[in-house]
């Protein structure tokens, strides 16, 4: 079994871990208490919530999986070498759960907050908890889009396919691994409707930049946790064992610059007229046959 070569290098990799745990956990709450602030979830896209909610999810069962299970520890190091480390840490265990209980957090308060700036009935609560009923939720213009529910449609049932091809096989490592590509896919794919939604308002209203500078920090601090897994071990082989948790990383810092060059070069302050969530008309970014984006922005 691997185990650490120099002990400051090992101390390296905890502290950036436990950083960009820190980071990418704080980075929920802006939006979170954003909402509540506002008594309304306009300029949040819908689909970007849904998505990450699927990502967060499909992550934490890899996470879980091969941080705990023996079995998968050691498919993992049948198919990558005997003497290679792990390349899941606690911390990245303790994020995705943390990021699953607040993603279904903020869900909740986009069927609990009217466009109005009021709240819903506590019945409506329940309705996270169906993803049909979610898909019926509308605030102002905005609603979670068919191409949204479908994908997560189609990344679930793909998901129930594997775990039926991996049974007689017992390939567990190989199970996960395709929950990890999930989220691969999802990651690379929430970020595009919060992106165009922005574009199509030509503002950030209602989109905390604060979580993009927390995340940006954390893609960062999280992409060098794993340099320093493989200067200590003199390998690679963790970029590509968890892709994932490489993916993570590049596609999160990616989008949160496009972010941030939206929010203080394309649309700053000085463009925006009003942060009045009534006058801020939204649409689903993925395109519709509701036609959405037919609506004025």
């Amino acid at each position: 079994m691997a185990s650490w070569n120099s002990a400051h290098l090992e101390v390296l990799y905890n502290v950036l871990g436990w950083l960009a745990f820190v980071s990418w956990s704080i980075s929920f709450y802006p939006q979170v208490i954003l909402n509540f602030r506002r008594k309304s979830v306009v300029g949040l896209n819908f689909d970007f919530v849904l998505l990450n909610l699927t990502k967060h999810s499909s992550y934490l069962i890899y996470n879980a999986s091969l941080f705990f299970s023996s079995t998968v520890q050691r498919q993992y190091r049948e198919k990558f070498g005997l003497n290679e480390m792990i390349p899941v840490a606690a911390n990245d265990v303790a994020f995705s759960v943390h990021a699953v209980l607040l993603t279904v957090f903020t869900l909740a308060q986009i069927v609990m907050y009217d466009v109005s700036g009021g709240a819903s009935t506590f019945l409506n609560v329940f309705k996270v908890c169906v993803l049909f009923k979610l898909c019926t939720v509308k605030r102002g213009n905005q609603k979670v889009s068919k191409t949204a529910a479908v994908l997560v449609s189609v990344a679930w049932l793909a998901a129930a396919v594997c775990v039926f091809v991996s049974i007689p096989r017992h390939s567990w490592f190989w199970l996960v691994s395709c929950f990890n590509t999930i989220q691969v896919v999802m990651t690379v794919i929430k970020y595009i409707p919060q992106v165009y939604l922005n574009y199509r308002r030509k503002s950030t209203i209602g989109f905390s930049i604060g979580n993009i500078l927390l995340d940006f920090f954390g893609g960062i601090t999280n992409y060098f946790q794993m340099v320093v897994q493989s200067i200590d071990q003199n390998s690679w082989i963790n970029f590509y064992g968890n892709i994932g948790k490489t993916m993570i990383s590049l596609v999160s810092i990616l989008f949160d610059i496009l972010f941030m060059v939206q929010h203080y070069i394309l649309y700053p302050a000085s463009k925006r007229t009003s942060d009045n969530p009534i006058s801020v008309s939204n649409e689903p970014l993925l395109g519709t046959s509701d036609d959405p984006l037919s609506e004025s922005v």
